[in-house]
């Protein structure tokens, strides 16, 4: 019999399980792409749910303009919630998303909280969507943005 402290699946692997329609694994990096229509942008669209016993932590984030470069809005925004109120850990203006240009986290006109406030962990049970600024008018000239999200799911 092979020896638990040796392989991943002894009581040091990382927890993971089925919340409601998605899988969850506790302390584990993930990066995925989100390809979000301009519409869907507009509207605010989520890219992580809120599920409980979950507070998401981003650790890096960019943004893509797809099919030209965006434009008639103020910014797109990465939207959670910390404390209780709304948070906004990534703000790109829209003069930063051209077409097929890479907008990371922290760079020129890709604003992120102060002081890493951007990496630490949102509230249990709050989701992380991607939306325009709530006070501009709606993006145009983008077909879709694309949203490189890394993160982790920490359990609370």
């Amino acid at each position: 019999m092979a020896d638990s402290r040796l392989y991943p699946i002894g009581t040091g692997a990382s927890k993971s399980r089925q919340i409601g329609n998605t899988f969850v694994e506790f302390g584990v990096l993930k990066t995925q792409r989100f390809r979000v229509l301009v519409a869907q942008v507009n509207a605010g669209f989520v890219l992580l749910p809120a599920l409980p016993g979950v507070k998401w932590r981003i650790t890096d984030a960019a943004m893509i303009s797809v099919g030209g470069a965006a434009g008639g809005g103020t910014s797109v925004d990465l939207l959670g919630t910390k404390a209780g109120s709304a948070s906004r850990p990534l703000v790109i203006a829209v003069a930063a998303l051209g077409q097929s240009v890479l907008t990371r986290a922290g760079v020129s006109n890709a604003v992120i909280l102060a002081d890493g406030a951007s990496f630490t962990a949102h509230d249990t049970n709050t989701s992380i969507s991607v939306t325009k600024q709530n006070a501009g008018s709606a993006i145009t000239g983008s077909v879709s943005i694309d949203v490189i999200l890394s993160y982790i799911a920490d359990q609370s």
